[in-house]
């Protein structure tokens, strides 16, 4: 198959380039060079005149005449300078490489085409480093108006092989294509969705026949790599809910009647109403739970993830919770504890700190029945603990667990699958809920318990310190505690270790001992101390807590109602929100104090802007997924979903709900693929599924 050929064998290339795009690229074939796409387009349809240059301009393209050549410096500062004239004024052009080889090759007196970026430079607009095309040239060779620009290296450009290069020949390939890209979407998904060809797409993303059809191509190849995505998403879902049956939880009895009518704290809000509801349909139906439930910090799914415990309890079953740190699941255990109080449940905590005699204990009575809830750390997935009758699993923010750790858990029910309930308090934004939890069905917990007071978020300059220690000062008079959190980034360790010492020292000075006491927790300190320092803030014998992030999951304390966080700028939203939400437990008015540096960037801006306008937790991540991208949130680049050629997650929301909203159509009727219709569909998702085709590289 043509498709197939090795990349030496194309017009252009030869082999020494092509070993080099193998090794810059990872380009071994035909097909993976039609699959490197342009990252954007010239207009070579428009020619701008040297006096409508203004600041608005990203790439323009001129035409005039070189009028002066020459170089400037010495050295390493030695440049070549030209001058183009066209009827409207001039402008320079500079080039601080190929000095001369360009002297030998450009012409005085003759008509280029010129395209490249402005800038301005002592009041006056220079072109760095432009692309230069005699007119007679560009009249022969430019038969589109809109000329792909691609990705390239040095060691490419090095070679002949710049972004011009890479063009020329992908025209040399696209040539010989014709009736050689085979269909990989059915004629009606084709039809149902007006889109056109994959060859249609594919010659048409290289090269445009015009700006209409470049945007059927685009849509049409970001379709597909979403489709196939959820395709085998939905596919997984489909296949699981039919293969794996979940233990029926049909006794709604004793332990959860008494906790919801005598021992529940609050009223709970609609909306965890609304999820218990949804998690009962799933236990109480045979099939097996696979859920995720999203909820911003202090929403309650504790109380969700408790009272689903209890369902599992009642119909005889135990229940286990795992959380990522020790300070998570302690606190998990003692709130959980306190809320049972009075009612005869066996709880208990197993973590990395847990003492042989106690473990032991645990181990037995997991055994035989007697643990009805346990609760814990990685600890949980050791081997030599084993379950009665384990029926539910409950995983706290379940980014921080790996698949095959997840996968362990699973298998420690002995009769069967227990059901999976996995939480997270990280508000994901819809399209990558919808990409990398496909498979789960999601829950949301969109609304804050009543009598909950929003936390006021404020954007204070280093400048206005004193009057941030002056606001402490009230707070803590008034009988309320205080975070001041410091940034920790590994590459700057010993940079943040001072920040956070001068920090603490000069908050030490301000609030001097005996009448204030503060606590300090970092990454350098023993876990005993760091517990000891921790237990002093929780239990109010501590006014200022001086910590980096070690605090940002799980710690709750009610009576703290400032949160300060230092640099702000150099922490991402979600991050920051995270953060905001160690505060505000209680019923008084909570703050969130943001200090930055007074230079920040456009995007620095935009973070401090979006926390101080907002406190919801899904807007905030769908504003962090425009700014970082899909790949930096939760770590996901991890998982490998993400090699998208095309499509982006941030922006292409629409298309994936089209692609998902298909898959679901196609999977219901046909969920094996097996109607002669789907014949296209079935053949490229065992190619994909064998590894053939690596969809980091083909649609």
């Amino acid at each position: 198959m043509l498709l197939e050929t090795k990349i030496e064998f194309l017009k252009g290339v030869g082999p020494q380039r092509a070993e080099l795009l193998q090794k810059e690229l990872g380009i071994f074939t035909f097909a993976q060079l039609l699959h490197h796409y342009p990252f954007r387009y010239i207009d070579k349809s428009k020619i701008y005149t040297i006096s409508s240059i203004d600041n608005d301009q990203t790439y323009i393209q001129l035409k005039g005449q070189l009028i002066a050549i020459g170089t400037v410096g010495e050295k390493r500062a030695k440049r070549l300078v030209a001058t183009l004239k066209d009827e409207t004024g001039e402008i320079e052009l500079v080039w601080f490489k190929g000095i001369k080889w360009l002297q030998g090759s450009l012409k005085m007196g003759v008509e280029y085409i010129v395209y490249g970026k402005p800038s301005l430079f002592r009041h006056t607009y220079n072109i760095t480093h432009p692309e230069m095309d005699l007119v007679s040239n560009a009249l022969l060779t430019n038969d589109v108006a809109l000329e792909a620009v691609y990705p390239t290296t040095e060691a490419l450009s090095n070679k002949g092989l710049n972004a011009k290069g890479i063009h020329r020949i992908q025209k040399n390939l696209v040539a010989q294509l014709t009736h050689q890209i085979p269909e990989t979407l059915s004629d009606e998904v084709l039809q149902q969705l007006g889109l056109i060809s994959k060859e249609e797409a594919l010659i048409n993303i290289h090269i445009p026949k015009d700006e209409n059809t470049l945007k059927k191509a685009i849509f049409r190849l970001k379709f597909e790599e979403l489709f196939y995505l959820q395709l085998n998403l939905l596919r997984q879902k489909v296949i699981k809910t039919k293969t794996i049956k979940g233990f029926v939880f049909s006794a709604i009895g004793n332990y959860f009647n008494t906790f919801y009518n005598e021992k529940l704290p609050f009223e709970l809000t609609d909306a965890q109403k609304k999820v218990i509801k949804e998690i009962r349909k799933d236990i109480g139906s045979g099939k097996h739970m696979n859920r995720l439930l999203q909820g911003d910090v202090g929403s309650g799914k504790t109380i969700v993830a408790l009272m689903t415990m209890l369902i599992a309890l009642d119909n005889n079953f135990q229940a286990c919770l795992v959380a990522p740190t020790e300070i998570l699941a302690q606190q998990h255990f003692e709130n959980i504890r306190e809320l049972l109080h009075g009612l005869p449940i066996e709880i208990n905590l197993l973590t990395g700190s847990s003492k042989t005699k106690q473990r032991n204990e645990i181990h037995e009575k997991l055994e035989n029945g007697t643990l009805q809830i346990l609760i814990g750390t990685h600890a949980i997935l050791e081997d030599k603990v084993k379950f009665k009758n384990l029926g539910l699993v409950i995983v706290d923010e379940q980014h921080r667990f790996g698949v095959e750790q997840r996968s362990k858990l699973w298998r420690k029910g002995n009769n069967g699958v227990p059901h999976v309930l996995v939480m997270t308090a990280t508000p994901i934004p819809r399209t990558l809920a919808m990409t990398f939890y496909g498979d789960l069905d999601v829950s949301v917990i969109d609304e804050l318990p009543k009598g909950r007071k929003p936390i006021k978020t404020i954007h204070q300059f280093d400048s206005g310190r004193m009057k941030l220690f002056g606001f402490m000062d009230q707070e803590i008079k008034k009988g309320r505690q205080i975070y001041v959190v410091y940034p920790l980034i590994q590459e700057s360790e010993k940079m943040d270790y001072k920040d956070l010492m001068d920090g603490y020292e000069s908050i030490a000075r301000r609030f001097p001992l005996p009448n204030y006491q503060l606590s300090i927790v970092h990454g350098k300190m023993k876990s005993a101390d760091k517990e000891y320092e921790m237990q002093r803030f929780i239990k109010g014998e501590t006014h200022i807590m001086v910590a980096t992030t070690v605090i940002e999951v799980g710690v709750n304390v009610p009576n703290a109602s400032v949160m300060v966080i230092e640099s702000a700028e150099r922490f991402g939203l979600s991050q920051l929100h995270q953060l905001r939400g160690r505060v505000g437990r209680g019923a008084e008015q909570s703050y969130c104090i943001l200090m930055t540096g007074n230079k920040l960037s456009a995007e620095g801006k935009l973070r401090m802007e979006t926390m101080v306008s907002t406190n919801d937790g899904f807007e905030i991540a769908e504003v962090d997924l425009k700014l970082r991208g899909p790949g930096d949130i939760q770590g996901t680049q991890q998982s490998g979903l993400l090699n998208l050629k095309l499509a982006d997650l941030a922006k292409d929301g629409q298309i994936l709900q089209a692609a998902r909203n298909t898959a679901v159509e196609i999977l219901k009727e046909d969920a094996n693929l097996e109607l002669e219709k789907n014949v296209r569909l079935r053949n490229t998702f065992k190619l994909l599924l064998s590894g053939k085709i690596n969809w980091s590289r083909i649609a």
